[in-house]
C-alpha cells in the first residue's frame, strides 16, 4: 500500500494520479490518493477516471474541510 499527496496539483491531479497508478503500483496493490476537492466535481471525475482505467475504487471519503481521499486497487496485471 502506498500513499500519494496530490494536493499541490489542485484540480490538475488526474493525469498524475493515473501515471502513479501505472508506474508505481504493482497489479493488485492498493494506493491512497489525497487531493483538494474544490467544488466536489473532482470527486466524481476521479471515480470516473478510475473506472475508465479498470481499477477498483475501494473507498472515497472527505479527509478534512478541503481535502478528499480515495483508495484504489490497481487492476491485476
Amino acid at each position: 500500500m502506498k500513499r500519494y499527496d496530490l494536493r499541490d496539483l489542485h484540480k490538475d491531479f488526474y493525469k498524475r494520479m493515473i501515471e502513479l497508478i501505472d508506474s508505481d503500483l504493482s497489479g493488485g496493490e492498493v494506493g491512497i490518493f489525497l487531493f483538494e476537492i474544490g467544488d466536489f466535481s473532482s470527486v466524481q471525475k476521479s471515480a470516473d477516471i478510475i473506472k475508465k482505467h479498470k481499477h477498483e475504487l475501494l473507498n472515497s471519503l472527505k479527509f478534512n474541510e478541503v481535502d478528499w481521499t480515495i483508495v484504489i486497487r490497481k487492476k491485476a496485471d
